[in-house]
């Protein structure tokens, strides 16, 4: 649960920003069947982007960080 609470912060949102341009640069870098890699960075920058996590529904948290502190 500390790992969703901390996803909701603006760390944890340049976190998955920051790790999903990585997986981009890899991916892109590498080339080849590695593309596959930059299109799931896609996913984390998109979730930083959207002030969203995809983890948080699994630990019955809210999916958008802004409806955490409604709760």
């Amino acid at each position: 649960m500390a790992l969703v609470r901390y996803m909701a912060t603006t760390a944890g949102r340049a976190t998955r920003i920051g790790a999903g341009l990585v997986l981009v640069i890899v991916g892109a870098s590498l080339g080849g069947t590695w593309w596959i890699l930059a299109a799931v960075g896609l996913v984390p920058i998109a979730a930083g982007l959207l002030n969203s996590c995809l983890l948080a529904p699994l630990f019955h948290a809210p999916f958008r960080a802004t409806a955490s502190h409604h709760s």
